[in-house]
């Protein structure tokens, strides 16, 4: 019980109130809402909140942003619809330090009792609110604390200028409970306004409606008028500069970045033509994308409106704008029709990989889209048999049972890139007319909503099956692990070329002689990094034994200069070779990125790498990482800190 709470005296509590912050169980009977009509009930084993009998329907937030104290001092005012008689509201915190509770609205509230359960692993605890039958606002006052996993705040020394501090939110999966008390399940949906106050000479962006610059007092007023689940809340604080890339489109960032991320994100507009023309009209009115700095523990992040996204994107040859094309596809799928719970992940990020790809098809063609699919589907290939070799069958199924564990323990390739072969499938099978019109028909039908992976078989057979009398194994697909046999398979040329490259190099050819000229043909030029796409050099990096012999790994590097490649993709590849293999010629490029960057698709598996090594190899890890953790997001330092099974 929270010493800020002016409930001291038990016996002012009613012995039902007192019982309903029971943090043994999800909420209060196991049920949440799952659409936003309140019709369909389903359980959440990640909230405590009971939206089965009383949800938020806007989230009006008063924030003043302290630096000084790394400390956000909140208002969070929750307008309530009633759906069941019940005398208690409860909502979720991971975090925050509540300091009092009132009914009413603004200006006409009177402070009522709460109580703060016991903290439960991964979900937080549960805060239940008396309230009465006529409560239609419920006022939190709360300030952040340094649990707040969600909240990354940076010194100046962290950013690209140098100069000025910065703050960003991560709240997927459920981390927005850490520095706002809210419902926090996905099936619930919002709409949310914000008056934020934050230091002059920084400009604040939320996922709502956004200024194209800085206000002179600090004071920044946001509107998100669409109905979104409270995961997709964002907030971003720093020197921040705007540059337009289309009538309705543009990127934010430092002005030490801004030039290269408009460079580097110039396709932004056509993307979004290209997605609209797939399925159906953008509905949020403004796209613009966000480079954070390099703590960032994604490539991206699909908060609406405004796409968070990493600086390593930036690569100088635009070879990674397919993450900027992934998260715009969340536009539609995730944002637009979105998980139920996080058991049913797959629903988000299945159809945005499968989105993606077609966004990039339609700009780039299908050879370049096949390979950015082929690139995946190794990544998948290689989990599923780390799974399987585990004993995590079921963690390869699509529908998953995460009650009791972590739901970033769902964020897998499982998810990703099975969900999206499953579409692929349907897509081959049906064939793409019929396919588009389903689809597009999908989100139409569904936009603003939450699904369960059972709502969506339904739609899908009642929608597609069965009017083309067409026999399709979803239950396998969704229920089963590992991949079925009717899995669509691709295939690349370019990919087998580069492959065959690769095999002729570890059997010893010299693949760097120029070709000898051939009579009536110009000669042909000798091997160098520019005749093959970043995708294609990954391919052929993982084509080379996992072990090599270090001197070899040299030459490639004297010929092809991998380790100081600007693309992160190319450079992880390669740097996990080397440690494998015992080459240390690239430690200083290794301790460079993990320095520098937070990514963790990135840097974990180089953790991983040392980590096996053990030996001097680990030590040397353990010594970068102790001096680089600082710079990392809690998400990501969760992770490192399990797999180094490092203790601060």
């Amino acid at each position: 019980m929270n010493k800020f709470s002016f409930i001291t005296v038990i016996t002012t509590i009613s012995l039902f109130f007192f019982a309903s912050c029971d943090s043994t169980k999800g909420s209060t009977d196991g049920d949440n809402q799952a659409d936003v009509t309140g019709n369909v009930s389903i359980e959440d084993a990640h909230s405590f909140s009971n939206t089965n009998q009383i949800r938020t329907t806007h989230i009006d937030l008063e924030l003043d942003v302290n630096f000084d104290n790394k400390t956000i001092y909140g208002v969070a005012r929750h307008t309530m619809e009633h759906l069941k008689d019940t005398d208690t509201a409860i909502f979720d915190i991971n975090g925050p330090e509540i300091q009092k509770v009132t009914l009413g609205k603004k200006g006409h509230e009177k402070e009522t009792d709460f109580i703060i359960g016991t903290k439960k692993e991964f979900i937080g605890q549960p805060l239940s609110i008396k309230i009465d039958k006529n409560t239609q606002y419920i006022n939190i006052y709360y300030k952040t604390t340094e649990d707040a996993g969600a909240l990354d705040w940076l010194d100046p020394s962290l950013t690209a200028g140098k100069k000025h501090p910065y703050l960003y939110t991560q709240g997927q999966a459920i981390l927005t409970r850490t520095w706002i008390p809210v419902q926090g399940t996905p099936a619930n949906r919002i709409t949310y306004s914000a008056d934020v106050t934050v230091p002059k000479d920084l400009m604040a962006l939320m996922s709502a409606s956004n200024p194209k610059k800085r206000s002179e007092d600090g004071k920044y007023h946001f509107e998100m008028r669409q109905p979104i689940p409270v995961y997709l809340i964002a907030l971003a604080v720093g020197n921040l500069e705007y540059r337009s890339l289309g009538k309705n489109c543009g990127v934010y960032s430092e002005p030490e970045m801004v030039g290269k991320a408009a460079w580097e994100f110039v396709d932004l507009n056509k993307m979004i033509t290209a997605a609209e023309s797939l399925y159906g009209p953008y509905k949020w009115d403004q796209y613009d994308v966000i480079v954070l700095p390099y703590s960032f523990p994604f490539g991206g992040m699909e908060n609406p409106r405004l796409t968070f996204a990493s600086p390593t994107l930036l690569a100088g040859d635009r070879s990674a704008v397919s993450v900027i094309a992934h998260e715009l596809a969340h536009s539609w799928s995730g944002n637009l029709v979105t998980n139920a719970t996080w058991d049913d992940f797959w629903l988000n990020e299945g159809f945005t990989v499968y989105f993606e790809n077609r966004i990039m098809e339609e700009l780039y063609g299908k050879e370049t889209a096949d390979m950015l699919a082929l690139i995946e589907f190794q990544e998948l290939e290689v989990e599923l048999d780390e799974f399987m070799k585990n004993g995590q069958e079921e963690d390869t199924h699509l529908k998953l049972s995460l009650n009791g564990r972590n739901p970033d323990d769902g964020m897998t390739d499982i998810a990703y890139v099975k969900g999206a072969f499953f579409l692929k499938t349907l897509e081959r099978d049906f064939g793409r007319r019929r396919f588009d019109k389903f689809l597009k028909g999908y989100f139409e039908d569904h936009q603003f909503q939450t699904l369960t992976t059972e709502q969506f078989k339904k739609y899908l057979i009642e929608k597609l099956i069965k009017p083309n009398n067409i026999k399709f194994n979803v239950d396998a697909w969704l229920y089963e692990p590992g991949l079925p046999k009717n899995c669509i398979s691709i295939t690349s040329p370019r990919f087998e070329k580069i492959q065959d490259l690769a095999d002729q190099f570890a059997a010893g050819k010299d693949i760097f002689k120029q070709p000898k000229k051939k009579k009536g043909k110009k000669r042909e030029p000798a091997l160098a990094r520019d005749q093959y796409t970043p995708q294609e050099w990954q391919v052929f990096i993982r084509q080379l034994p996992k072990k090599m012999d270090p001197a070899r790994l040299a030459l490639i590097d004297e010929k092809l200069d991998f380790k100081n490649w600007g693309n992160a993709e190319v450079a992880t590849e390669w740097f996990c070779l080397s440690i494998r293999s015992g080459y240390k010629d690239p430690r200083p490029q290794i301790k460079k990125m993990l320095m520098k960057t937070g990514r963790r698709k990135f840097i974990w598996p180089i953790y991983e790498e040392f980590y096996a090594a053990k030996g001097e190899d680990l030590q040397w890890a353990l010594a970068v990482y102790k001096e680089a953790r600082k710079n990392y997001h809690p998400v990501a330092v969760g992770s490192m800190d399990e797999t180094l099974h490092y203790k601060p």
